[in-house]
């Protein structure tokens, strides 16, 4: 185990510093002008040059790559070019809200997923497999904003029993887990349905029949921890996603999470706060994946982590 997560951690920064390399690179080329959004519109050319001198954007790329990453090394993530504060602290104060919303929207996305993947792969072939996998791919194709303005409509308007968006309160949590969760729950659902067919086919599912096994037996203890393995590892990837890319949900609800600040960030080419959201994201995948594979040998031994 200690070799295993110390080769696991050495992957680790180098996919971060793969990650912060291309990221970097891909800013420096874009074609806006960090300099012209901070002096702003009406700023003259001599204005503009003595701002970019101030944030050091009249180096060559390597030294500002190099300078970052020096920085980085010590946890200075920089300061914001617009709102002239700590990217740790912008990011510190909307961590909460989207690990909050990453929690209940996984829980929902498991809830949703893994039951209705379970029913179709045991009623395979049938009306219910047909229509459940229908459903999953009405959740798949449909925009979030839909979900939600719909969520919003009929729980909160109609039926009036949420509030129409806000953060602080459990109620305020509900319609925008629910609607991540049916989002990603369709693929759940399918991912599920798949694996539960492939465990069906398995001799050790024969033999607890041949043995008279109870079915509901047969079904938690043989088939659910076998089949739930492929969606142990979407969930490490759903971390990262989490952590700033959605936007649509955030800005439905009024959910002060990561993703507004990187939308604002993205409009003002705010290079540092690109840069932490983004290697926070990194972060989240590469540490979700992580706890995947350790998680992974726990349900079922004959995993083994080599």
């Amino acid at each position: 185990m200690p070799a295993y997560l110390a080769r696991r951690l050495v992957q680790a920064a180098l996919i971060l510093l793969g990650v912060a390399a291309i990221t970097y690179l891909l800013l420096y080329m874009l074609p806006a002008d960090p300099a012209r959004m901070v002096a702003g519109r009406s700023a003259g050319k001599e204005q503009v040059e003595m701002v970019r001198m101030q944030l050091g954007l009249d180096r060559p790329i390597w030294e500002q790559f190099g300078s970052y990453m020096w920085k980085l090394l010590q946890g200075d993530l920089g300061r914001s070019y617009l709102q002239r504060v700590q990217v740790t602290e912008l990011l510190g104060a909307r961590l909460p809200a989207s690990l909050l919303l990453m929690v209940g929207a996984i829980f929902c996305e498991l809830v949703i997923g893994v039951t209705l993947g379970m029913i179709a792969g045991l009623r395979r072939g049938t009306a219910v497999d047909q229509t459940l996998m229908v459903v999953a791919l009405v959740f798949i194709s449909t925009p979030q904003f839909v979900i939600a303005l719909s969520l919003l409509y009929v729980f909160a308007y109609w039926l009036g029993w949420f509030s129409i968006g806000g953060y602080g309160e459990f109620q305020h949590l509900v319609l925008p887990s629910l609607t991540l969760g049916l989002l990603g729950g369709g693929w759940y659902a399918r991912v599920t349905r798949s694996s539960v067919i492939e465990v069906l086919r398995q001799d050790f599912i024969r033999t607890a029949r041949a043995k008279g096994l109870d079915r509901w037996r047969i079904v938690l203890v043989h088939i659910l921890p076998n089949a739930v393995l492929p969606i142990i590892a979407m969930v490490g990837i759903d971390i990262g996603y989490f952590m700033g890319s959605i936007v649509v949900v955030e800005s439905v609800f009024g959910w002060p999470g990561i993703g507004q600040l990187t939308w604002q960030a993205i409009q003002q080419i705010d290079i540092p706060i690109i840069m932490g959201v983004t290697l926070l994201s990194a972060c989240a995948i590469v540490l979700g994946n992580l706890l995947a594979d350790l998680v992974a040998p726990l349900i079922d031994p004959r995993i083994k982590l080599r």
